[in-house]
C-alpha cells in the first residue's frame, strides 16, 4: 500500500466484501480523480497476504481511506503546482514494461492474452500509476518535512504498546558472503571474441539482424527474447565498461566486443533520452575450465585463513575482494529488500542452497569455498560467515531499536497525514459511493 491508515479512531462497520463476479464500480471520486472497487480490492488482498502472523492486517476500510487519501495528494498536488519529473516516469514506466515483456519472452500476443489489452494499453497503464505513485511520494514527503525521531520518542512510543500486544519477532540471522567469479583462460576469451565479431560482420554485411541473433545466440536470459534490447537506464547503473561502450556509440552503431563481469558482449546503442539510454545487446558468457574454478576456490581459501586468523575483518575482507555487486557495498552482508537491515528473518533467505548451508554451520563460523551458480552469471564460488543469530522473541527495545524506531516514525507520519488530510478535504471535492459511507472518512479527525 501506498500509505498507512492514517486515522486511529473505531471503524464502526465493515462494508461487505465482494463475492462472487464483481462488476467493477467507481467508489469514490476526488476532484477528477477516481477511485475504483478493484483497486481496494487488490490493495486489501495484497495486505492481507504480506502482512505477518503476528501482524494485524489493515481493514478494508483502512485500505479504502488509504487510497482515497493517495487520491486526494494527487489532486492537491494539481492544485499546489507539484510536479514529477516527465523523464522520470517515461524512465521507471519503461522499466517496468520491460519486465513485464521479459516474463512473456517478448511475445506481445501472449500478453494481450494474459492481460486482455495491447501492449501499449498496458504501457500508458503503468505510465499512468508510477506517475500518480511518483505524485503521492512527493506530496507525502513534503507533508512530512521536517519529521525527526529521537531515542525519547522511541522509549515512549514503545511503553504505550500493552505488554500481551508486543510483536512476536521470528528468529533472524546475519550473514555475509564473499564471491569470486572464477578466471577463465585466455583461449576462450579469444574464442568468444572472434564469434561475436563474425555475428557483427553479418549484420554489416546484411544478412541478418541483430534482433535475430540476439535471440538466437545471446545467453542473458533476461533480454535475448526481446531481441537484446534492455530497456533505458540511467549513467552509473550497468557495468562501467558496458556503460562506456554504450555512451560512446551513434545512435544504431554497433561496437566491437567489449568485456565485464558478466561477460562478453557486442551492443548497439538504439537511444540516449537526457541522462539515461537505451541498448540491445548479445551477451556470450566464456564458460570457466575446472582449472578456473580450482583456481578461484583456492583464492577464497587464502582469504578465510586470513579471516580467521584475525588480520582482517571479514566486512573490509569482502568490500576488497567480493564480486558479488549486490552485497560487496554492504560489507558482503545479505540485506532485507523491505528495511534495507542484514537481521534477516530465515525465510527471507529464498534460496535453498543457503537457507540449508546456514542449518548446519555455527555462528561466527565461516564455510570454505562453495560452488553455486546462477542463470545470469554461471559457475561461481563463495564462502559464508554465519555473523549472528537472534532467536524468536518479544519486541524489546534493546535488540529491536531500529524496527521500533522506524515503527514511531510511520506512527508520527501517519499523525501529520491525519492534520493535513483534515484541512486539504475543504479544498477538493470528494464523493463517496453509500458502500463507504460506514467507514465515516470524512469525519474522522
Amino acid at each position: 500500500m501506498a500509505l498507512q491508515a492514517i486515522a486511529q479512531t473505531e471503524v464502526k462497520t465493515e462494508p461487505s466484501p465482494p463475492s462472487g463476479q464483481v462488476i467493477d464500480k467507481i467508489v469514490a471520486k476526488v476532484n477528477n480523480y477516481i477511485l475504483l472497487e478493484s483497486e481496494i480490492q487488490k490493495s486489501y488482498l495484497e495486505a492481507i497476504s504480506q502482512s505477518q502472523q503476528d501482524i494485524q492486517p489493515p481493514t478494508r476500510c483502512e485500505v479504502f481511506e488509504s487510497l482515497l487519501i493517495s487520491k486526494m495528494m494527487v489532486a492537491k498536488a494539481e492544485i499546489d503546482s507539484v510536479l514529477v519529473n516527465d523523464a522520470e516516469v517515461l524512465f521507471q514506466a519503461d522499466q517496468r514494461f520491460s519486465m513485464v515483456m521479459q516474463q512473456f519472452g517478448g511475445d506481445e500476443n501472449m500478453l494481450a492474452e494474459v492481460y486482455g489489452k495491447t501492449a501499449d494499453q498496458l504501457k500508458s497503464e503503468i505510465h499512468d500509476m508510477l506517475k500518480e505513485q511518483l505524485i503521492v511520494s512527493k506530496m507525502q514527503a513534503k507533508i512530512t518535512e521536517g519529521l525527526s525521531i529521537s531515542p525519547a520518542d522511541v522509549r515512549k512510543f514503545f511503553n504505550e504498546i500493552p505488554r500481551d500486544s508486543l510483536p512476536f519477532f521470528s528468529a533472524e540471522v546475519t550473514v555475509g558472503q564473499i564471491v569470486r567469479k572464477p578466471e577463465v583462460n585466455q583461449k576462450v576469451k579469444n574464442d568468444i571474441v572472434a564469434e561475436l565479431s563474425g555475428l557483427k560482420a553479418q549484420i554489416m554485411d546484411g544478412k541478418n539482424d541483430f534482433q535475430t541473433l540476439a535471440k538466437q545466440y545471446s545467453q542473458d536470459p533476461g533480454s535475448a527474447a526481446l531481441g537484446g534490447e534492455l530497456g533505458f537506464f540511467r549513467r552509473g547503473e550497468l557495468a562501467p565498461e558496458y556503460e562506456a561502450t554504450a555512451l560512446g556509440l551513434e545512435p544504431l552503431e554497433i561496437s566491437d566486443p567489449v568485456e565485464t563481469t558478466f561477460g562478453f558482449h557486442m551492443i548497439q546503442l538504439l537511444e540516449k533520452r537526457g541522462n539515461t539510454f537505451n541498448t540491445r545487446h548479445i551477451l556470450i558468457r566464456p564458460e570457466p575450465s575446472e582449472q578456473d574454478i580450482l583456481d578461484a576456490e583456492r583464492f577464497l581459501d587464502s582469504i578465510r585463513t586470513v579471516i580467521q586468523s584475525g588480520k582482517i575483518e571479514f566486512a573490509k575482507a569482502a568490500k576488497e575482494n567480493s564480486q558479488d555487486r549486490a552485497t560487496s557495498d554492504n560489507g558482503g552482508y545479505f540485506v532485507d529488500p523491505g528495511n534495507n537491515s542484514s537481521r534477516l528473518t530465515l525465510r527471507t533467505l529464498d534460496d535453498p542452497v543457503l537457507y540449508f548451508t546456514l542449518d548446519s554451520m555455527k555462528v561466527g563460523s565461516i564455510t570454505p569455498p562453495i560452488r553455486f551458480e546462477t542463470e545470469r552469471e554461471g559457475p561461481q564460488v563463495r564462502i559464508l560467515f554465519y555473523k549472528e543469530r537472534f532467536p524468536a522473541h518479544r519486541a524489546n527495545l534493546e535488540d529491536d531499536y531500529e524496527k521500533m524506531k522506524a515503527a514511531t516514525r510511520r506512527k508520527k507520519e501517519e499523525g501529520m497525514l491525519s492534520r493535513w488530510f483534515t484541512t486539504a478535504k475543504e479544498d477538493v471535492f470528494i464523493d463517496i459511493d453509500p458502500a463507504y459511507d460506514r467507514c465515516d472518512v470524512l469525519g474522522k479527525k
